[in-house]
């Protein structure tokens, strides 16, 4: 692999990074308002719970997809090209 190819990957997962850091950031913002607003409104049904754990959910997965490493990491679909030029290099 090539230095401009290292860099353009390390550029890739920063910018992965800062996007998960960002989706995070707003989750717990707008966590604290759907509390807020749900207190305010309805303080006897807590119907705020539904959007945070979906949201919960979706920002897991964002940060499983961004963090993940080894064979559930996108690395394994490249491991498996390389392993599979070289078996018919051979």
């Amino acid at each position: 692999m090539e230095d401009k190819e290292r860099y353009e990957n390390a550029k890739k997962q920063v910018m992965e990074i800062k996007s998960f850091y960002s989706h995070l950031i707003v989750y717990l913002i707008m966590s604290v308002f759907f509390i807020v607003g749900n207190l305010l409104t309805s303080p006897g049904f807590y119907w705020f719970y539904w959007p945070i754990i979906g949201w919960g959910v979706g920002v897991l997965f964002h940060g499983v997809e961004t963090f993940k490493k080894g064979t559930f990491g996108k690395n394994w679909e490249e491991k498996k090209i390389q392993e599979i030029i070289q078996k018919d290099r051979k």
